[in-house]
């Protein structure tokens, strides 16, 4: 689920950390550019491991900062395929199921990724599953969940260039729930011991 991953990139350490050591300097300007963002094709960076190279500093005409080039190993979440986790259920509508974990919100089960026999109740906002004639089992929101990994899926977002003050709020927030996420994990429940926890328990 955690690996480590080598990177190197070019940091500015301002003028008002040049009293501080360097390699704390560094540890954190490294956690502001990258915990808790997403790097494309890798996963989402959660924190500096440790820094194994740093290059002398350069100046830039015009900038007081010191640009440092340096090489850094950061701990990255990247769930491998085939992987159980657990999760809730923070959404069901009739294409799937959105999960969230503590510190990732972005994953899917789609309708066809779900156990045979699985129907959508609108009124209910709920996904049923009918194991047998007799019984019925309900995958409804908050629920606990554990599901499969079985694809994950970057894609390149654009930032926004619409710089107007007199947004509407409610397209706002529409534009937020139907965004495409940088990062985004597909998963299934279709093997015994997937599904709401408290269906095996």
């Amino acid at each position: 689920m955690f690996i480590l991953t080598k990177l190197s990139d070019l940091i500015r350490l301002p003028p008002h950390t040049f009293n501080v050591p360097i390699h704390q300097a560094l540890t954190n300007e490294i956690h502001k550019k990258y915990s808790n963002k997403i790097i494309h094709n890798v996963g989402l960076a959660i924190s500096i491991w440790d820094i194994e190279d740093i290059k002398e500093g350069l100046l830039r005409p015009g900038d007081g900062g010191s640009h440092v080039e340096i090489t850094f190993r950061m701990i990255v979440w990247k769930p491998f395929i085939g992987e159980l986790l657990e999760g809730v259920v923070t959404d069901c509508n009739v294409e799937g199921i959105k999960v969230k974990l503590d510190f990732f919100d972005e994953i899917f089960i789609r309708k066809e990724m779900l156990f045979e026999n699985c129907e959508f109740k609108g009124v209910e906002r709920a996904w049923c599953w009918k194991p047998d004639d007799e019984n019925e089992l309900f995958i409804d929101l908050n629920e606990r969940i554990r599901f499969r990994v079985e694809e994950e899926a970057f894609y390149n977002i654009k930032p926004r260039t619409d710089n107007s003050t007199t947004r509407d709020p409610e397209e706002d927030e529409a534009q937020k729930t139907n965004r495409t996420p940088p990062y985004a994990i597909y998963a299934s429940c279709q093997a015994a011991g997937t599904g709401c926890v408290s269906w095996w328990d």
